[in-house]
């Protein structure tokens, strides 16, 4: 794999260009320069669709595309839709138009914060990571009244008034409305790091699936739907890919910095469903390509890296915000109830020394806590893309 470029050592957080090095002289500096927790929210990776896409509007284009805290605006109502795989229309008591101020209304009965790593589905590095804000879907469709006949819910974000352009997702009625204890709700997010969201990021307002994938994230929501429709709908399953792919535990290398025998190693892991037991390194001679089907791989010694403490939480948490609100913290303690937190992204580094001269790989992986080795159990990379990262480094 090449080296990271400028743009992408920034993004994530690494402070010089000698951190992006793969070989220095040994008299540069050999630390890896501290990762931010929180990723800025210009500093996210961009996925973005839609021509033109709609963070670029502006003026009157910006305002008609209700894309403005003043004008936003999200239609929920029951599904019209028929056909011969819906046996029962979905009913609900009364549509609902809610407007931003409305929004934030309910935020200070039924808000939630949550840090989660943002990862689409076929990159493979991390978008970024955030400390999200907003209410749970649950608490908002409750404005509907009873319902009837609901199976799933269906949502999508401005789209330019084309169909084309429409990009959409859908839960089960059963993920949206019933979270077990311990689990994080599906929300309407508006605020990222503390402030409102920016039209880059999806604002003024997206919704937030915390485990799974960006693109159940959909940003610059405007329209929810409660169908008896069974079928997913996702845009997104329509070129091949997993529509209930939940976000993956992987280890993501960003730099090696080399001072004289020693090469210093760090990188990325994200805690997905199953959780992060702890990441490994593989050190070999560069050389001719590894095979996938290669016996070096049931040959190779992996060594444990170790992974980041928690941050200082008042140096990292945006200003009025305690440990002790955010999912995922003990309510008392303000301490973290697992290390690395669930859905969410932390830091690994390892030294590799007494190395002689040469060129040389390193890999880096996880291991869950149900013991599976990435790229294990994602043996289908279109449920989320995991291989293993490779960098190359010379000792001279």
């Amino acid at each position: 794999m090449s080296p990271i470029s400028r743009r992408q050592a920034v993004k994530l957080g690494i402070g010089s260009l000698a951190a992006m090095q793969t070989s220095i002289h040994a008299e540069e500096p050999a630390e890896i320069k501290p990762r931010p927790f929180l990723t800025a929210a210009d500093d996210f990776e961009d996925v973005s669709r839609g021509t033109p896409k709609p963070h670029s509007l502006n003026g009157e284009a910006l305002l008609k595309a209700k894309l403005t805290p003043e004008t936003w605006r999200l239609e929920i109502s029951a599904d019209e839709f028929t056909d011969a795989l819906v046996t029962q229309k979905a009913q609900i008591a009364k549509a609902v138009t809610l407007d931003y101020a409305q929004l934030l209304e309910l935020g200070k009965k039924h808000r939630v914060l949550f840090l989660k790593a943002m990862q689409c589905l076929n990159i493979a590095t991390p978008l970024g990571q955030g400390l999200w804000e907003g209410v749970p879907l649950r608490d908002v469709l409750r404005l509907c009244g009873a319902m009837s006949n609901v199976r799933r819910i269906y949502f999508w974000g401005f789209h330019n008034d084309d169909p084309k352009q429409r990009f959409q997702s859908s839960l089960s009625y059963t993920q949206v409305m019933e979270t077990a204890p311990g689990e994080l709700p599906v929300f309407l997010a508006y605020k990222l790091n503390g402030q409102p969201i920016n039209l880059e990021r999806g604002g003024p307002v997206r919704m937030v699936v915390p485990w799974a994938h960006g693109f159940k994230s959909i940003k610059w929501l405007q329209h929810i739907r409660l169908t008896n429709d069974h079928r997913a709908n996702d845009t997104y399953a329509e070129k091949n890919n997993d529509p209930e792919s939940h976000l993956k535990t992987a280890a993501y290398l960003d730099e090696v910095v080399v001072s004289g025998k020693t090469a210093h190693v760090g990188g990325w892991a994200i805690s997905g469903l199953s959780g992060l037991s702890h990441v490994e390194t593989w050190l070999r001679p560069a050389g001719a390509v590894l095979a996938e089907n290669s016996p070096e791989w049931q040959q190779a010694e992996w060594k444990p890296a170790p992974l980041d403490a928690p941050p200082d939480w008042k140096s990292v948490l945006p200003a009025g915000v305690k440990p002790q609100d955010i999912l995922g913290f003990d309510r008392t303690t303000g301490k973290p109830l697992s290390w690395p937190l669930r859905h969410s992204m932390v830091g690994f580094s390892t030294a590799l020394r007494d190395l002689k001269p040469g060129k040389y790989e390193v890999r880096a992986r996880t291991v869950d806590l149900n013991g599976f080795a990435q790229p294990e159990p994602r043996s289908i990379q279109k449920s989320g893309k995991n291989g293993i990262q490779v960098r190359t480094f010379t000792i001279t």
